[in-house]
């Protein structure tokens, strides 16, 4: 079963190692190199430094339109090709030229959060559970059957990063299910998405960053958890503008006004909210290191 993978960031690597488990991968389509770090240089992709540690094919076109695109694809005979956080939409002449088809494994329980950040949306929006789906793909974005699902808990705690390390391993092991299926002749059965609760995960952006304390603390501790590690949250403390690492919702009852500083010690910052108070337990001043609440404060009366 010859598989064609494509796929960009660290998300995308455990199921790199499981396509290659279950037949050759004879070609892995990632996106181009791009200028990263303080030096702006060249970077590869995780994707493309997992492929080449295997001495697998790589392609990095700017685009999948146009006649040389489906060419060069149709060139590797691929049965199915496998899509996992790539960043390019395919189009219809893409997704015909695998006989089996093209599979997306997407980071949520469809048709909740198509798109393209669905697990720090589903922490954001306080959701109690998430998944991931092996969907078939088609035309629209995240719109295809889902062939197989996955449910996890979110943790209570759990950040954006946690979940996302914990989906990109079942992410790999339903891909896995899937392939296993497809090689012994038993094609995953196709479900139709649902067209009631339909919602998109927009691309996250820094400019979401800054704490609106007039909003519940409940709302912003799930926004701490969600942005942590990228685009990370931030808000400004006695004047300086820090950001945050780590923080709780404290349902107080109180009438100071939002931003004000209700309490300050060794377990945190109180911050008054429109609703409820934020405790801060972790934060990073400019230039920093994430420190404790405490290590703050030292720090402060220090100076």
């Amino acid at each position: 079963m010859n598989i064609v993978f494509a796929g960009t960031p660290e998300f995308a690597v455990p199921c790199l190692r499981a396509a290659m488990r279950h037949g050759p991968v004879v070609g892995v389509y990632t996106q181009p190199d791009r200028p990263a770090g303080r030096g702006r240089g060249l970077q590869a992709s995780p994707v493309k430094v997992e492929a080449l540690k295997h001495g697998l094919t790589v392609l990095q076109p700017e685009t999948l339109r146009g006649p040389h695109s489906r060419e060069a694809l149709a060139a590797l005979k691929p049965d199915i090709m496998v899509v996992v956080a790539y960043g390019l939409l395919l189009p219809q002449a893409i997704l015909d030229v695998p006989t089996e088809g093209c599979w997306n494994v997407h980071a949520s329980l469809l048709p909740r959060w198509r798109g393209a950040a669905p697990i720090q949306r589903a922490i954001e929006a306080g959701d109690a559970e998430t998944g991931v789906c092996l969907m078939q793909m088609e035309k629209g974005l995240d719109t295809g059957p889902v062939l197989l699902r996955w449910k996890t808990p979110i943790g209570e705690n759990e950040t954006g990063g946690q979940l996302h390390d914990r989906l990109s391993e079942i992410g790999a092991q339903v891909l896995s299910d899937g392939l296993g299926l497809l090689r012994a002749g038993i094609r995953p059965r196709p479900l139709p998405q649902r067209s009631e609760g339909v919602t998109y995960a927009h691309k996250l952006d820094k400019s979401e960053s800054r704490l609106d304390l007039r909003q519940p603390a409940e709302v912003l501790a799930r926004k701490v958890r969600a942005f942590h590690p990228w685009p990370m949250t931030e808000t400004v403390l006695d004047g300086e503008r820090i950001r945050v690492h780590g923080a709780i919702a404290l349902p107080l009852q109180h009438d100071r006004a939002p931003g004000t500083v209700l309490h300050a010690g060794r377990e945190g910052i109180d911050i008054a909210c429109g609703e409820g108070a934020l405790r801060i337990r972790v934060l990073q001043r400019d230039g920093g290191k994430a420190i404790t609440a405490a290590d703050w404060l030292n720090a402060r009366r220090g100076g």
